[in-house]
């Protein structure tokens, strides 16, 4: 019997693992965690968004974009939930593709890989940091000075440095370099993003529904429609993570990397200035403050009135044309300069990783190492929020199992 070690039990490595024993593989596991699959049982705020109905290559960042079609074509949304059938889960798709366990229950899964897993024997090793790993005729791999040795194949599935209180590190590419692999620099990405500016921490806590557009040395890069929070250190909510990939990369990039919020988005400037004008003369004795809180939280409204240099006491019955356009430009088009992320322990996920170009697009198989392979969010593959992360760590488990399994048993 052919053995297989597989370094992260995470959403990669337990796919992997599963479809490795149905071949009839020996398979260990080994996680540096008490418990498997802490990403997953976070996830979705615990509801586990697997993957997205709408997969598209365009949803991925990376160095070698062409890497990651050839994986969503083979191994796709309908292949996957295939999988998942198989081991007991079933899906709950939203309209807008993002797709869920039928249970809503981000445990549920971790539960079925595990009970799977032990069904086909699989032993997981938990709470073994791998620190090293040796091939000659096979590999060894050593934990606490133990050696675990005679595997014939290695799976690399260690995912990146978003949430390390959770276990994420760079062990994945410590590992990738000792084989001569190179790595391009990670950044942390589905992060919240820090303002070079004083008046978000006035405005912590404050939630609204709006649009970001971000722009990058200037130009108009994307935007984004969604929540966005305030925070004393900058913006969160889910625009900001839906911007935040691209933004990371640019600060990294040393790049200009500003933000311009919408912060009233259903409305466009001339029926905005229209309401604005006819509260002013309906409460002409109101304070400015009291009219626009009636279409913000007061703490924005009292924000964006001295962004504005109006004074908050001023009645509206003062509010003259000129101050009501540069309230309005305030409201729709409230630009921040961005001085950094809120850092890998806060990042959903990360970018960069080991280089694709040195791994085979079909079996995940290292170029300059045979039968060592690099699976998940360890290999410069990022996707957007909305399941795309999860579906590539599936894929790629899945897919590079079933080539080991094709190259050893047609031996």
């Amino acid at each position: 019997m052919k053995k297989v070690a597989i370094i992260g039990a995470g959403a990669a490595g337990l796919s992997a693992a599963v479809t490795l024993a149905r071949f009839g593989f020996a398979v260990d596991v080994f996680e540096k965690n008490a418990k498997n699959a802490k990403k997953i049982l976070v996830s979705g705020n615990g509801h586990c968004n697997i993957t997205n109905r709408f997969l598209d290559s365009s949803k991925y960042i990376s160095e070698n974009p062409n890497f990651i079609e050839p994986t969503l074509k083979r191994f796709g949304y309908h292949e996957l939930e295939r999988f998942m059938n198989s081991i007991g889960i079933l899906f709950n798709t939203k309209d807008d593709g993002r797709t869920f366990p039928l249970s809503y229950e981000a445990s549920s899964v971790v539960r079925a890989f595990e009970e799977t897993l032990s069904h086909l024997n699989v032993t997981i090793f938990n709470e073994c940091k791998i620190d090293s790993i040796q091939k000659k005729n096979s590999f060894t791999l050593t934990c606490k000075d133990k050696n675990y040795s005679a595997y014939d194949a290695l799976i690399v599935a260690t995912g990146l440095l978003a949430y390390p209180q959770l276990g994420g590190c760079d062990d994945g590419v410590h590992f990738a370099h000792s084989f001569g692999h190179t790595s391009i620099e990670t950044y942390p990405s589905l992060v919240g993003l820090h303002l070079d500016s004083f008046r978000h921490e006035e405005l912590a806590g404050v939630k609204v529904e709006g649009e970001v557009t971000l722009f990058i040395d200037g130009f108009r890069e994307k935007t984004m429609q969604g929540d966005i929070l305030f925070t004393k250190y900058g913006v969160s909510g889910l625009a900001i993570f839906d911007i935040s990939q691209i933004a990371s990369k640019a600060l990294i990039d040393f790049c200009n990397v500003e933000i311009s919020l919408n912060l009233l988005k259903n409305f466009n400037p001339q029926s905005l200035s229209t309401q604005i004008l006819n509260l002013c003369k309906a409460l002409p004795e109101n304070k400015i403050s009291t009219v626009l809180g009636a279409i913000l939280p007061a703490k924005l409204a009292s924000a964006v009135l001295k962004e504005s240099k109006i004074e908050t006491h001023t009645k509206a019955l003062h509010v003259n044309t000129k101050m009501i356009k540069t309230l309005i430009n305030r409201l729709q088009n409230w630009r921040f300069k961005v001085s950094d992320t809120h850092g890998f322990s806060h990042a959903e996920v990360c970018g960069g990783g080991v280089n694709t170009l040195e791994i085979d697009e079909k079996s995940f198989e290292s170029k300059k190492v045979k039968n060592l392979y690099f699976i998940g969010e360890v290999l410069d593959v990022l996707g957007e929020r909305g399941g795309y992360n999860f579906q590539f760590a599936f894929s790629s488990g899945i897919l590079c199992a079933e080539a080991i399994s094709k190259d050893f048993l047609s031996k």
